[in-house]
């Protein structure tokens, strides 16, 4: 019985002292920390003329400099055509985006999503809409956000873009992802890169085609000037927008002026499509767009006959006629009078002018004499040689020729690359394995408004000490168990 008390006094005086210098531990040294902010994120539209995908982002809820540090974790792409193609069934349109909006809400925690901002910028295709018919643009609005507030998001609202806020977010994109406005230094701090030139953005979408860069000289039109600050530092920005010279509105004006200037109107042969090559195309598909100017006379719905020639020389010359290069006296300028100082530093085409230009296997910096020599000779081929060439890709393969000379007209004649400045244009569709396009940059400048998220302050100390505490209050522990353990089955003799 003697033994038994010892051993069982000896037991509790350990766990007494093992639970006070557990506690002298978890109160020594203890400091204000705060915990590494939260995740936000963010969805975006983009509602372009010939199809809409949805974008993901994600960044802390802390910033640098008042801007976030914006990653895209999923995309999604619409089924079918851009919502302005819904002009006629605008609850198609609203329906059209659900599927991706399902997948979105499956990669966004659902603690997180009623806070979700949530956008939808619709670019040229709906800028020529509503052009034509307001009403219906309208109407195509109110159905895609009756279809975004069935979901658990914050959404902010549908909104047309300017030309020149789809040139400025695009160039913010390829800027950011390049890391010419922020990166993160061997010192593991986000900094702004010095000695580091920004780079200009070249897009071709369908309805437009945009260019942003910042020029080596003051804007002289301030309707081309365009200020960002991101990330501490301000940008002035050269940027422009065509409207109906994005590559599918370009080529219906050119079919057009090819038909007016036909002795035949039902029959209209084409320079730019492959010699043999032949399609019908409606009046009604040809005259369906504020960009393409009804004949004064109109006709009733006909059906016409189109014939490709496979005239690289005289499909040049027609593609030329649908600019007009003259410009004011002691004025710089791209085309149809618009200002533009001289392209200055390196550029980022993207979208249609990348698309193209892989197909005819032409982004890897080529010359300007090796791609002008690579587009004719593809011009020169029958469509009997191409079919034969390129199998699977019949559906496009009529329009490549056409495509790859609108872009030499555009770059060349239009913004005015030459043969030494043609090299400083790289041909991309991603960089950083993210989509390039105007969402991010949307993204990026948006999170200048999102006010930061306060750090949340917790009590913590070193590891170290923090170990031996949670050592002693075990020995604490199993010194306690060991007595009751001992009182409750140790017999006495």
């Amino acid at each position: 019985m003697e033994y038994k008390a010892k051993a069982i006094a000896g037991l509790l005086a350990a766990t007494c002292v093992f639970s006070i210098i557990a506690l002298i531990l978890t109160v020594v040294n203890v400091k204000n920390v705060f915990l590494p902010p939260g995740t936000k994120y963010g969805l975006v539209f983009d509602a372009g003329s010939t199809h809409t995908a949805l974008y993901v982002y994600q960044w802390p809820a802390g910033k640098e400099n008042g801007t976030g540090i914006v990653s895209q974790v999923e995309s999604c792409t619409v089924n079918g055509s851009g919502i302005s193609s819904y002009a006629d069934d605008p609850a198609g349109a609203g329906a059209s985006l659900k599927p991706c909006l399902d997948k979105a809400m499956t990669v966004i925690p659902v603690e997180q999503q009623r806070e979700t901002p949530t956008y939808l910028g619709a670019t040229a295709g709906m800028r020529l809409l509503r052009e034509q018919n307001s009403t219906k643009a309208e109407q195509v609005f109110t159905e895609v956000t009756k279809a975004i507030r069935e979901y658990p998001v914050d959404f902010r609202g549908a909104q047309i873009l300017t030309g020149n806020e789809e040139g400025a977010f695009g160039w913010i994109t390829v800027n950011y992802l390049l890391e010419t406005l922020i990166k993160f230094s061997f010192s593991e701090k986000w900094e702004h890169p010095q000695n580091t030139e920004v780079l200009g953005a070249l897009d071709l979408g369908g309805a437009s085609t945009q260019i942003t860069f910042q020029p080596g000289v003051a804007i002289e039109d301030k309707n081309t000037s365009v200020l960002f600050r991101l990330y501490g530092t301000n940008y002035s920005l050269y940027t422009h927008s065509y409207l109906c010279y994005g590559q599918t509105q370009a080529l219906k004006r050119l079919m057009a002026a090819l038909r007016q200037d036909s002795p035949d109107p039902q029959q209209i042969s084409h320079p730019c499509y492959p010699r043999g090559y032949q399609e019908n195309i409606t009046t009604a598909e040809l005259y369906n767009s504020p960009c393409v100017p009804t004949p004064s006379t109109p006709s009733p719905a006909q059906v016409l006959m189109v014939n490709g020639t496979g005239n690289p020389a005289a499909c040049h010359t027609a593609i030329l006629k649908l600019f007009n290069f003259t410009c004011g006296a002691n004025r710089t300028c791209g085309f149809n009078g618009v200002y533009q100082p001289p392209v200055r530093g390196q550029f980022f085409a993207f979208a249609g002018f990348y698309y193209t230009f892989s197909f005819l296997n032409l982004t890897s910096q080529q010359s300007l004499s090796h791609t002008n020599a690579t587009v004719w000779d593809f011009c020169n081929k029958s469509w009997a040689e191409l079919a034969e060439t390129f199998p699977q890709n019949k559906e496009h393969l009529h329009t490549y020729c056409l495509a790859g000379l609108y872009i030499l007209t555009l770059l060349v004649d239009g913004y005015k690359f030459d043969e030494h400045t043609w090299s400083s244009i790289h041909f991309r569709q991603k960089a950083g394995n993210t989509d390039i396009g105007w969402t991010l940059g949307f993204m990026l400048n948006l999170t200048n408004t999102i006010p930061t998220e306060p750090l949340e302050l917790v009590k913590g100390q070193q590891p170290s000490l923090w170990a031996g505490a949670i050592s002693f209050i075990v020995l604490a522990t199993a010194a306690g168990l060991v007595a009751i353990l001992l009182q409750c089955f140790w017999k006495s003799k």
